[in-house]
């Protein structure tokens, strides 16, 4: 059986900065009947855990550190014996929920730019895309023309900016040459809101330049 992706919607809160919002997160699983991998851990373990089914998870992998998509990963990821996947560069950020100083765990291994993780005989490819966070990535699925884009890439253009840990010229600067370099009909599936594709976004990259974050 080939990889399929599977979606959920968790509701809940992000903070950063002193303020509070209320948001919902797509968090999306790649894998067959057997084995899969979880993007991004937001809200609700449970409701998370009841997607995976039964299933074999490789890892929970991190798109960023925000809190809004690893607050549940140390949980989930314990509950089946699987690895929390995450840049070292957004270690900082991951700290802001997870504070070492009271205990709680570290992301278990460290993504690289490059590197592979295969599951259901599907590889996702990390790319290192910093600016909504230093180490924001996407995972690239060409087998399922499918990038997973976490809070980097939006329908409608990059991910917000205007908090800590953010810059927007490194954002776009990421999008130009490591998103927009993908095929025109791969699919974002992205950390909020509706999917779009490369090619519905790339026209629009220099009015993204002229409006700024």
């Amino acid at each position: 059986m080939s990889a399929r992706v599977d979606h959920l919607v968790t509701s809940g809160t992000f903070s950063l900065d002193g303020q509070t919002f209320d948001v919902d997160n797509n968090v999306w699983l790649v894998g067959d009947d057997h084995e899969c991998v979880v993007v991004d851990a937001p809200h609700d373990a449970d409701v998370i855990a009841a997607a995976v089914a039964g299933r074999r998870l490789l890892a929970v992998v991190a798109t960023h550190a925000h809190d809004d998509h690893v607050r549940q990963a140390p949980a989930l990821a314990a509950r089946f014996g699987a690895p929390v996947l995450l840049h070292p560069a957004d270690r900082p950020v991951w700290e802001l929920t997870h504070r070492p100083q009271d205990g709680a765990p570290a992301p278990t291994t460290d993504l690289a730019d490059g590197q592979v993780i295969s599951v259901a005989g599907t590889e996702l490819h990390v790319l290192h895309t910093p600016g909504h966070s230093p180490g924001s990535v996407c995972l690239y699925a060409p087998g399922l023309d499918t990038v997973f884009t976490g809070d980097t890439l939006f329908a409608g253009g990059p991910g917000a900016t205007g908090r800590s840990f953010s810059d927007f010229p490194t954002i776009v600067r990421s999008i130009r040459t490591r998103l927009l370099t993908l095929p025109a009909e791969t699919r974002v599936l992205t950390g909020h809101g509706d999917s779009t594709t490369i090619g519905d976004e790339a026209p629009h990259l220099q009015e993204w330049i002229d409006r700024g974050h």
